[in-house]
């Protein structure tokens, strides 16, 4: 085609160059459609060519307009062709529905152009023809894909849109994806030539839809590629070599390519697995398109599938030899004396699953070639060889086999579930789940679950693995074995034994009386931890004290009350219950119930009370009288006396616990006081039963605390003192005996006589040596039955540090009590011990003072000739220090001085103690530092200022409250401002001064006598009536 000068150049060489590409060989064409429009292109180059070899004067604007619109319009259609020529033909097929669109519009357009230059051909009558029936069958042109082409288009579309299909299904899409490319099914090479041509197609594609079809497409492929060929692949076993028959080809389903086990023809005469073709069919209707024969892809018109008789039957057969011969092939694997390889034993355990599963009517083949068995003896006797794995694969089997009924009950009897039970704990996720799985199979029945549970550890794995949230698989398998096992009534107490409590309190809330009974009698037997305890508690103590009020229903329901009663926090939850009432209903007014449900009581009662709690305003008989209270107190008295030995040891026990309540201690001790009661107890401290001698020694100790003068004038007469400092030093009494007896001994006031001559000086020795040894057996861990030992111990030392007696003293001395006290105050979280340890040091020093004041007693020593002796013969002896707090000499009575005994520092520290107590015992005994006459007292006040125990003294006495301590410390804090020195410098202290205002207003009479004493010191005593002095107004 040339160019002439009265057309438009531009348009005429685009044209030219556009035919020039599209005008190829057909060959180059794959496709129908780009085949005609490369047709229609080469009879337009010819009528171009004849229509552009004339030399017009002019080109009309017709033709002008024509020749453009041909020149865009080829162009575009060169573009469009482009892709059917250089793209792969996965790529066109996924675009063939647009393609063919696009040639369609442009093959209309470029007719249309035609018609335009029919006006330029009036003189050309030949060409005007041609070009008008060309013009005209391009508008009338059709083009469209082929059915195969738009199922394939249809089918890539909805895999783009994600999604699983399955393996039938994938099978029929690669025939499909084959046909339309023109290539065989099995031609392996070409599938996935094509594949990686679309690869490189969609290398930089942005499309979601192209990308899900690539993988989709590429995952099917690989799949159809890497089947096995089951006409080819030899025997997996080990038979010999013509002992396996392999399948025909017409055996194998296209779709699957594995054995058919229902097939079926279509009309198409191709036969298929039943619910192979049923998927295909389903993808085509989903897919909107008709269902057609996957090998031949013909559209059917009918989905009827007519079962294939004969070659269903030649199947069976083939199976049923197969099988054989893979069941013998197992018996002689498994039978082998020598263990055989592991090899053999996967294949052989694989075949029979297989069987089992794919075959279900073969399982009584398995079975009676005694296979089953086999399996069994093999987890018996080479479980660690075969190792998890394959224990997986043998529990599998197993499985499968269950489901015949038969196999199931050979397989109770020989005790799989007693494997099963042991796989729970496996090393492997999968043997775990194929032991629960079998486990749950096997307890489909009631007598099986019965088994099943009887079997140790079963219920207490399954619980734990019900339990565990990170494999939510196994949890609801295990759990759902737990609720078929928890139907069956003999399985509840083994439940229950593995924290499982629903069957069990279900049955209590919800069951007959006989029923309750039974279960009440089991949480009365049973050992049951402290959660066990306490979920009991909530849901089934209300009913438990209903029965109370049953006499049948009373035995078990008090058991089981005694049992949740050992958990201290169940307390609450029974006497929310309204339990004590029913307990001492029993206790006190039943005169019929036996003693051994006395007991029973009391011992319940007595486990509420160990701790104090909501028991103490709760109403503990019909009465309304709390556990307190004196009826219910002389009630537990008369008791004591009456019953047996062991309900005896039970009231003894709740006495204790009663009196050892800081809200109820005082009340009752009052009441056992009124109650004669300490008659009563005082005989059970020589009980020969060790429990009645031990709660009647802690009842005693608690007693001799708020009672110790009645106690002391009951113990006297049948000189029971003696008794317990007998026990203290005998060896075959319990530690635990000896640190009661210890803690009454020091509880009791003695009179120093009775310190002397029942104590006596020996015990100073062997106290000091037990304090010692606890404090080294224990290595500064305190346990509470120490630490009774210890507070007993120096409460003993007490009796020895405040007695005046020389002899004693001497033995103090000797025995360094000081030292001994001043580092029991180095004990953290031990407030009992350093009050105990600060009194003591506070006695001693006391005992210096009195030692000063009798020295300052004796007569001086006469003047005038001895003096003048002394002058004569020279200097006198030298004279040791002097003590500024005793102004004397105390290096001969350093365990009298708290300055010589290092003990001032440790005590300044307990005054920013937590405990209040531990407090006033250090401020009583800093107060005996100033219990001297005026004249030592400036001195003793000047060191305690330089060793900072004024100021500590102040800042305690500025931050308390009114009470004992604030009296305690306002005594010092007057005594110190007796002395003007400090007067002069405290006056200007207005938190002292307010502290001091405020104890003159709300203390008791002695602290208000101190204020006023101390505010006089102050001159500040008239800013207590709210006038100031003229020397506080100039001051400040």
């Amino acid at each position: 085609m040339t160019s002439n000068p009265g057309f438009p150049a531009p348009e005429v060489e685009s044209i030219h160059r556009s035919l020039s590409a599209i005008c190829v060989s057909d060959a180059f064409y794959s496709w129908e459609n780009p085949r005609r429009f490369s047709g229609y292109a080469k009879r337009l180059q010819l009528v171009l060519n004849q229509f552009l070899r004339p030399a017009p004067g002019n080109c009309p604007p017709s033709v002008q307009t024509a020749l453009k619109g041909i020149a865009g319009d080829l162009l575009k259609s060169n573009e469009t062709l482009s892709v059917y020529r250089d793209r792969s033909k996965i790529y066109v097929l996924i675009h063939c529905e647009a393609l063919c669109a696009a040639l369609q519009e442009l093959t209309i357009a470029v007719g249309g152009w035609l018609a335009l230059l029919d006006s330029a051909l009036l003189d050309n009558p030949d060409l005007r023809k041609k070009i008008s029936d060309l013009s005209k069958e391009m508008k009338q042109a059709h083009l469209r894909v082929s059915e195969n082409e738009a199922r394939v288009f249809c089918t890539l579309q909805k895999e783009g849109q994600g999604g699983q299909t399955t393996k039938a299904v994938q099978s029929a899409i690669i025939m499909d994806l084959a046909r339309a490319l023109g290539i065989g099914f099995d031609n392996h090479a070409e599938l996935q030539e094509q594949i990686n041509l679309l690869k490189k197609d969609l290398a930089r594609s942005n499309s979601v839809s192209e990308r899900r079809i690539l993988m989709s497409l590429g995952r099917i492929v690989d799949k159809w590629l890497n089947e096995p060929d089951f006409l080819n692949q030899g025997s997996d076993l080990d038979f010999e070599s013509d002992a396996h028959i392999p399948p025909f080809k017409n055996f194998l389903c296209p779709l699957t390519k594995e054995v058919m086990k229902n097939p079926v023809v279509l009309e198409s005469s191709q036969t298929y697995e039943r619910t192979a073709i049923e998927n295909w069919f389903d993808r085509c209707i989903a897919d909107g398109r008709d269902p057609t024969c996957p090998v031949t892809g013909q559209i059917l018109k009918s989905l009827e599938q007519s079962p294939n008789i004969g070659l269903a039957g030649a199947i069976e057969e083939w199976v049923s030899m197969n099988v054989g011969i893979q069941i013998k092939s197992a018996v002689q694997c498994f039978s082998e004396h020598s263990p055989p390889s592991l090899e053999c034993i996967e294949r052989s355990l694989d075949n029979i699953y297989t069987i089992s599963e794919e075959h279900p009517s073969s399982r009584y083949r398995i079975r009676n070639a005694d296979i089953v068995s086999l399996i069994i003896k093999m987890l018996k006797n080479l479980s660690k060889i075969i190792g998890s794995h394959l224990r997986s694969k043998a529990l599998m089997s197993l499985l499968s086999m269950a489901k015949d009924e038969e196999s199931k009950q050979k397989m109770l009897e020989e005790g799989m579930t007693r494997l099963a039970i042991h796989s729970l704990i496996g090393s492997s996720e999968n043997e775990r789940e194929y032991a629960v799985k079998l486990l749950l199979e096997l307890s489909s029945e009631e007598a099986y679950c019965a088994k099943i549970a009887s079997e140790k550890g079963a219920l207490v794995l399954l619980s734990s693995m019900a339990g565990n949230l990170e494999h939510p698989a196994l949890s609801n398998l295990a759990e759902e074995a737990l609720k078929r096992m928890e139907k069956v009534e003999v399985n509840v107490q083994h439940l229950a034994a593995a924290g499982r409590f629903e069957p069990l309190l279900s049955r209590l809330c919800e069951g007959s009386d006989s029923v309750r009974m039974d279960m009440a009698s089991i949480v009365g037997r049973m050992t049951l931890t402290n959660s066990g305890k306490e979920q009991i508690a909530r849901q089934g103590a209300k009913i438990l004290v209903d029965m109370l009020s049953k006499p049948e229903g009373r035995t078990p329901s008090l058991e089981a009350l005694y049992n949740l009663s050992a958990l201290d926090d169940n307390a609450t939850i029974l006497v929310d219950f309204a339990m004590l009432p029913a307990l001492t209903e029993i206790l006190f007014k039943s005169q019929d119930a036996p003693p051994d449900l006395k007991e029973l009581a009391a011992s319940t009662i007595a486990n509420v009370v160990s701790t104090p709690g909501h028991w103490e305003l709760a109403s503990a008989d019909k009465e309304g009288n709390p556990m307190q209270s004196e009826s219910i107190v002389y009630s537990l008295l008369r008791l004591l006396s009456l019953s047996s030995p062991k309900c005896q040891a039970a009231i003894l026990q709740t006495l204790y616990g009663i009196v050892s309540s800081p809200q109820a201690s005082e009340a009752v001790a009052a009441h056992i006081k009124s109650g004669k009661g300490i008659t009563i107890i005082v005989p059970f401290l020589e009980h020969p039963e060790v429990d009645h001698r031990l709660y009647a020694l802690r009842l005693t100790r608690i007693l001799a605390e708020r009672l110790g003068q009645v106690l002391a004038n009951e113990l006297r007469p049948s000189n029971k003192i003696s008794l317990l400092k007998d026990k203290l030093l005998d060896n075959q009494c319990t530690d635990e005996e000896k640190s009661e007896a210890a803690c009454i001994l020091a509880n009791l006031p003695l009179s120093d006589d009775e310190v002397k001559t029942i104590l006596e000086t020996s015990l100073i020795r062997w106290t000091v040596t037990a304090l010692k040894e606890y404090r080294r057996s224990s290595g500064g861990r305190n346990s509470r039955p120490t630490s009774i030992m210890v507070e007993g111990l120096l409460g003993l030392l007490l009796h020895f540090a405040r007695s005046p007696d020389p002899t004693i003293l001497s033995v103090v001395q000797e025995h360094r009590l000081m030292t001994i006290f001043r580092e029991q105050l180095r004990f953290p979280s031990q407030p009992r011990l350093k009050q105990r340890a600060a009194f003591g040091l506070k006695y001693l020093s006391e005992s210096r003072t009195a030692l000063v004041a009798a020295r300052n007693s004796e007569p001086h020593p006469p003047q005038g000739f001895c003096s003048s002796l002394i002058f004569m013969c020279g200097r006198p002896p030298m004279v040791p220090p002097t003590c500024p707090i005793h102004i004397a000499s105390c290096d001969e009575y350093s365990q009298f001085c708290l300055l010589k005994g290092n003990c001032i520092k440790p005590l300044v520290d307990l005054l920013i103690d937590e405990d209040t107590n531990v407090q006033i015992a250090a401020v009583e005994a800093l107060s005996s530092l100033l219990s001297q006459s005026s004249y030592c007292l400036n001195g003793a006040i000047d060191e305690l200022e330089q060793l900072g125990v004024i100021d500590a003294v102040i800042t305690l006495f500025t931050g308390v409250r009114p009470g004992e301590l604030q009296e305690k410390a306002i005594w010092m804090v007057e005594r110190v401002l007796r002395v003007e020195s400090h007067t002069q410098q405290y006056s200007v202290n207005q938190t002292l001064v307010r502290a001091l205002v405020e104890a003159f207003k709300h203390g008791n009479a002695n602290t208000k006598r101190h204020a006023q004493d101390a505010l006089t010191n102050l001159k500040q005593i008239s800013g207590v009536s709210g006038k100031n002095s003229s020397q506080s107004r100039t001051r400040r």
